[in-house]
């Protein structure tokens, strides 16, 4: 896909640009999905989970704003995998929009047959909430992170995280999450992230306390605040197949293992051990 640098904001205020609210939501979230300060990587369309789009093309998103500037109220959009392909006349209690994204008959249910037509502009991976518009960034994920932590306390510390431990990878929209949800269960948290924008990014946005670039370092930090029984997150810049092995190695102590990356796509987010951090 081509990247066309290009700035969305969902408009604000009670001014519609649409001919009813139900549109309205609608218009607003897609928009709002793709807005700097929400997605990863708005410039490619991609909201968060590796390659998790909000439209299949920049064509097919411009089709999906202007079909719902102009939606009546007893019409309904369908979308297939980001890009609108028809209106019908229903009536004013049915949905305004119908997505269905991704969706392969199982006999070719395979990543090879989905990147050959994901090549062609025939579909996209649309994630749960990237292809449904409804996406609200990091915060979205942060209680449903913070209760799975709150979990692992009760059932293995007491109840709380603090003195503890937790070590854990990525830092991306979903992975932004977890050095806050440890902090709010009062443990301290080692966050390794390969790529730096993103370290400062959770930094700037407050779900990341400190950064460091050092394995070192981290760790000073992590005995300081594990000692004082202070809750506190660390983000290291580095790469997870290389740090947890090293960890072990050390014999350093840590209560809580977990990983929250996109590793799970071996092309856009698997970053084997030979690949240097990006600076």
């Amino acid at each position: 896909m081509a990247v066309t640098t290009r700035s969305v904001r969902a408009p604000r205020g009670s001014i519609l640009s649409c001919l009813a609210w139900p549109q309205e939501a609608a218009f607003r979230m897609i928009q709002n999905n793709l807005d700097p300060e929400v997605a990863e990587k708005p410039d490619d369309l991609i909201v968060y989970g590796g390659t998790g789009r909000a439209a299949r093309s920049w064509q097919a998103f411009d089709r999906i704003l202007a079909t719902l500037r102009r939606l009546r109220n007893d019409e309904t959009m369908l979308v297939q995998s980001g890009k609108p392909v028809g209106v019908f006349k229903t009536h004013e209690w049915a949905p305004r929009v119908l997505i269905a994204n991704s969706l392969l008959v199982p006999r070719w249910a395979t990543w090879e047959k989905f990147r050959e037509l994901e090549a062609l502009g025939l579909t996209m991976y649309g994630q749960m909430t990237a292809g449904s518009w409804i996406y609200i960034g990091t915060q979205g994920i942060l209680q449903g992170t913070y209760e799975t932590f709150a979990a692992v306390a009760r059932k293995h510390f007491g109840g709380s995280l603090k003195g503890r431990v937790v070590v854990s990878a990525g830092l991306g929209g979903m992975g932004g999450a977890q050095p806050l949800a440890v902090t709010m269960n009062e443990g301290v948290a080692l966050i390794v992230e390969v790529d730096a924008s993103r370290l400062q990014r959770r930094q700037q946005q407050g779900f990341l306390d400190d950064t460091d670039l050092d394995l070192d370092d981290a760790l000073r930090h992590v005995d300081y605040y594990k000692q004082r029984g202070e809750p506190r997150s660390i983000g290291l810049l580095g790469n997870a197949a290389h740090v947890l092995p090293e960890l072990v190695r050390r014999g350093v102590n840590v209560d809580v293992v977990t990983d929250q990356t996109s590793a799970h796509d071996p092309l856009d987010g698997y970053v084997p051990d030979v690949a240097d951090p990006v600076a």
